[in-house]
């Protein structure tokens, strides 16, 4: 029993992953027509929801940060590799687009018996495979593009913190604003 029960335990992971999932599957993203709809600008809910999450996690760490609760050297922010992020951005959004999932969502899917969550979790697990097979050949294109003046958006661009989040969050009302009036638009499609 010993460790299981830590916060970074097995146990823990795995009722954290299921009330992730209870969460999804309320929230209607375990349907691959909710991840569709987005690409067709038609249902703009997923999108707020990770970006709302995005700028939640951003601003609540500054502020902790400011509290002196957490000690900034104690996050971990992997080496940026441009050309590597871009490729697997246009990959992974590609494969959103076209099964209408995420990993998460296609667990998800899956748990809730989608057979087609099921076959993109079955492509995922075989993308997976190849990649790593195939990892020796790639390995230098996903070291490209590295990014050596600052591990942050912050250093990067040579502003104060505050001033990135203040755009992420001008950026955040923006989606809401935008993604609205496209929903609205579409509901005012479907109606004529």
């Amino acid at each position: 029993m010993n460790g299981l029960m830590t916060a970074s335990g097995p146990v823990v992971g795995l009722l954290l992953g299921l009330g992730f999932g209870f969460v999804l599957e309320r929230a209607g993203f375990g349907s691959g027509c909710k991840l569709t709809a987005q690409f067709r600008l038609t249902d703009w809910s997923v999108f707020k929801v990770m970006f709302t999450a995005i700028v939640f996690a951003a601003v609540g760490i500054y502020v902790l940060e400011l509290a002196g609760w957490v000690d900034p050297a104690s996050i971990y922010v992997p080496i940026p590799y441009m050309w590597a992020v871009a490729a697997g951005g246009v990959l992974i959004g590609a494969g959103f687009a076209v099964g209408g999932y995420c990993p998460g969502t296609s667990a998800v899917g899956v748990m809730t018996g989608r057979i087609d969550a099921l076959v993109f979790l079955v492509g995922i697990l075989i993308g997976t495979f190849a990649f790593a097979s195939l990892f020796p050949m790639l390995e230098p294109l996903t070291t490209a593009g590295e990014l050596t003046k600052g591990d942050r958006l912050p250093e990067l661009l040579g502003v104060p913190e505050w001033m990135v989040l203040a755009v992420l969050v001008a950026a955040a009302v923006g989606v809401f604003y935008l993604g609205g009036w496209f929903e609205r638009r579409a509901r005012q499609s479907a109606l004529a």
